[in-house]
C-alpha cells in the first residue's frame, strides 16, 4: 500500500479562494494527509467529491449554509467525519450543525498543527472542538429539557462512555479510560444507539447533553 493511499483523505468546502487554497496546502504539505478536492459551494462538493474520509465544511457557503448540507453530506458519505469551519462561534449554527451530524467545530482561527490535529482526531472516531465552541455547546444543552427516563436505562459504564466522547475522546481512548477493549466500547455504542434511538456518535453526545444524562 502507497503512502498516498494510508493517507488521510480531506475534502475541504469554503468559499474564499485564498482560505480554501491555503488549507489545500496545510492538508498536502503534511505526512499522512492528503487533500482530494476543494469545493467553494455544497452544491459543488456533492456533485463532483468523491469518498472523503475526512470533510471540512464552512458554515457559511453561498447556496446552501454548511450547517444544512451536513445532512446531505451525510447520506452522501455515510462513512465521513464532517468537521465544521467558522469565523465565529454561532449558538444556533452550532446547535444546527451538530444536531445535523457534524462531528465537531472549530474556529477559523485554529493554529495549523492544532487543525491537522482535530482532522486527525476526527478520523480516528473523536468529536474535536474549539474551546470556545465547546462551552458554548455546553450552555445550549443546559437550557434544553431535563431527561425523561433514558437515564434509568443507560448503565454507568454507557454513561461514562458518552461523557468520554463528549469530552473529545476516540474509542480506542474511551477503552483506556475505562479499561476495556475497543471492542466492548463498541457493544456499549450499539446498546446506546438502541436506548437513545440514535444512529451516529454525534446525534448520542447530543442526546445526551440536551437530555442531561451528562454535563
Amino acid at each position: 500500500m502507497t503512502s498516498s493511499e494510508c493517507s488521510i483523505r480531506v475534502a475541504v468546502v469554503e468559499d474564499d479562494r485564498m482560505t480554501r487554497d491555503g488549507l489545500a496546502m496545510l492538508i498536502d504539505g503534511t505526512p499522512g494527509f492528503r487533500c482530494i478536492g476543494q469545493f467553494a459551494s455544497v452544491e459543488e462538493a456533492l456533485l463532483r467529491c468523491e469518498d472523503p474520509h475526512v470533510l471540512l465544511l464552512d458554515i457559511h457557503l453561498p447556496g446552501m449554509p454548511g450547517s444544512e448540507g451536513v445532512k446531505h453530506f451525510r447520506v452522501r458519505f455515510p462513512a465521513a467525519q464532517i468537521l465544521m469551519l467558522t469565523v465565529f462561534a454561532e449558538q444556533e449554527k452550532v446547535f444546527e450543525s451538530i444536531c445535523n451530524g457534524a462531528c465537531g467545530y472549530l474556529l477559523k482561527k485554529t493554529p495549523p498543527a492544532k487543525l491537522l490535529e482535530a482532522i486527525a482526531e476526527a478520523h480516528n472516531g473523536g468529536a474535536p472542538m474549539s474551546p470556545e465552541i465547546a462551552r458554548k455547546v455546553v450552555s445550549l444543552f443546559q437550557k434544553t429539557v431535563p431527561a425523561g427516563n433514558q437515564a434509568e436505562r443507560l448503565s454507568p459504564q454507557e454513561i461514562r462512555l458518552l461523557e468520554l466522547l463528549a469530552q473529545g475522546h476516540s474509542y480506542r481512548s474511551s477503552a483506556g479510560r475505562m479499561n476495556i477493549s475497543v471492542n466492548t466500547v463498541r457493544n456499549h455504542i450499539r446498546s446506546i444507539y438502541d436506548k437513545l434511538h440514535v444512529h451516529s456518535k454525534s446525534e448520542a453526545v447530543g442526546r445526551a447533553l440536551r437530555d442531561r444524562l451528562i454535563f
